[in-house]
């Protein structure tokens, strides 16, 4: 879900596929929305299947043993709290 947040913002420059490009021109026209904006949303929901995709493999980086859990009791002892 994206959540509309106040900060910073920071300017780019992208190069986009002239498919793309003109979907995302006829995309703001009809909407009546800033190209950045359908940007800026479109990578919001793209960077949470990424974080989906990311669990994914680390679920079966652990099941296949190529990583490891830490018991918390374990940190905490480590950092001694």
């Amino acid at each position: 879900m994206y959540v509309q947040r106040w900060h910073m913002q920071i300017r780019h420059n992208i190069t986009l596929d002239e498919d793309i490009s003109l979907e995302l021109d006829s995309m703001a026209g009809e909407l009546g929305e800033k190209k950045s904006s359908i940007i800026e949303k479109a990578l919001a929901v793209y960077f949470d299947f990424l974080d989906l995709k990311l669990v994914q493999k680390r679920m079966k980086d652990l099941k296949e043993g190529r990583d490891r859990t830490i018991n918390a009791k374990e940190v905490w002892k480590e950092i001694g709290i």
